[in-house]
């Protein structure tokens, strides 16, 4: 019984109750909005993690990119790169890692954290060969089968990458042509072997081994935009079309399931690729990365990404995945993924300050630290700031014993107010 079948049939699950308590909304609706597929709780049952919820009414989640490469593998460094992500904020991890033994990594990453964890099995599919072209679609089953059991809570699946994909971004008018790592081993593997994607093809297998392990789906965008250039295109629209379609069949499977968008974007288009792809998706869960709003920013990205994602998340997307000031540069380092998962952690919330279900929550907060300032409580403020680590050392650093901040000392403007209207009131 997955959650989904749960959902339908009324019944209010454990998980259902504590994302509920979380988000601070009625234990039905996020049964009701479970059962249409608008709220996505990616929690395998193999695994205990802390429950989280992505979609309709809650707030904007925030998920952080670790892993190893082929050209740079240190397990002990991605453990630490998954706890500083997950103390900083982050709602889940992706383990993206392509070199050393992924089987090991894996293991010790979701050992080291209790959010949910997703993962892109043709990763390790591809691994287990000389070449990419070379794997089996067993070893892509096997790979997703093998992270199910491994209690892996979702999967990015690029299905939609098809002959009719293949098509369209053959004569496309792309400078980037395709820049997902899944959807180009998918692509160049269909070229080599002349024939369909098999997640595609078999896509009722794949949901086989997703409900066996109430796994969710992450519908991988493989045709989404490298460059602001290549932004709401053909082959972008026409791939939401067909991942539209694949969540209709997951609902109709009781798998959970949520949808993944571009890229790059600029801003005058984020809009129309939020809303497009929540209309052609069946309103599902969005999960973006970024979007990034202008190419020439490289070791800034995690602020283009930023910018992105907050419009992103008023026009509906639900689910953030930071990007680092390594972006498009190198693979991140520890202080690399906090400052990408906090400047994601500041979109989110700018997001919510403005997202029916969140608004008034958000709003509180703001207004607590609003209350903070007026008072001058800066324990206060530490304490409500997403990172107030680096607000206490800013202050510390040239605290002149002022009881208002450096900048403005007796100049405060609050002071001075505060201390004009008291004096007001005694005469």
């Amino acid at each position: 019984m997955t959650q989904m079948e749960d959902a339908k049939k009324g019944k209010i699950t454990p998980q259902m109750e504590a994302v509920a308590r979380d988000e601070g909304i009625d234990a039905k609706t996020i049964c009701s909005c479970v059962a249409n597929g608008t709220i996505s709780i990616p929690n395998n049952p193999v695994r205990d993690c802390r429950v989280v919820g992505i979609g309709k009414y809650l707030s904007t989640k925030v998920n952080a990119n670790i892993g190893t490469s082929r050209d740079y593998i240190n397990i002990e460094e991605e453990v630490e790169k998954a706890k500083t992500a997950e103390t900083f904020g982050a709602d889940a991890l992706m383990d993206l890692s392509t070199g050393g033994d992924l089987d090991l990594i894996r293991k010790k990453i979701m050992d080291a954290v209790n959010i949910p964890i997703g993962s892109v099995p043709i990763y390790q599919a591809a691994s287990s060969q000389k070449a990419v072209v070379d794997m089996t679609s067993d070893d892509m089953f096997n790979a997703v089968r093998k992270h199910a059991k491994d209690g892996i809570d979702f999967v990015t699946i690029h299905a939609a990458v098809n002959q009719d994909a293949l098509k369209r971004i053959k004569n496309a008018d792309r400078i980037t042509d395709i820049v997902s790592r899944g959807g180009s081993f998918t692509l160049a593997w269909m070229l080599h072997n002349g024939e369909d994607n098999p997640f595609y093809a078999e896509y009722d297998y794949l949901m086989e081994i997703a409900y066996e392990y109430d796994m969710a789906i992450s519908l991988g965008d493989g045709m989404r935009p490298g460059c602001i250039h290549d932004a709401s295109d053909g082959p972008s629209f026409m791939e939401f079309i067909t991942l539209g379609e694949l969540v209709k069949r997951t609902r109709e499977e009781n798998i959970q399931c949520f949808v993944e968008g571009p890229g790059h974007v600029p801003l005058d288009e984020v809009e129309l690729s939020v809303k497009g792809m929540k209309n052609l998706c069946h309103n599902a869960p969005l999960y973006l990365l970024g979007p990034l709003v202008t190419d020439i920013a490289p070791g800034y990205d995690h602020i283009t990404g930023a910018i992105g994602g907050t419009l992103a998340g008023m026009c509906g997307t639900d689910f953030l995945c930071m990007t680092t000031p390594a972006e498009h540069l190198a693979l991140p380092t520890n202080d690399d993924i906090r400052e990408g998962t906090i400047v994601t952690k500041i979109a989110a919330h700018a997001a919510d300050l403005t997202k029916e279900g969140q608004k008034e929550r958000a709003r509180a907060i703001d207004n607590k630290m609003a209350h903070a300032r007026k008072n001058l409580d800066w324990d206060a403020q530490f304490k409500l700031a997403i990172d107030g680590e680096k607000a206490k050392k800013i202050r510390d650093s040239r605290n002149t014993g002022s009881e208002a901040c450096s900048m403005c000392g007796d100049l405060c403007a609050m002071k001075i107010v505060s201390k004009a209207l008291e004096e007001e009131k005694k005469k």
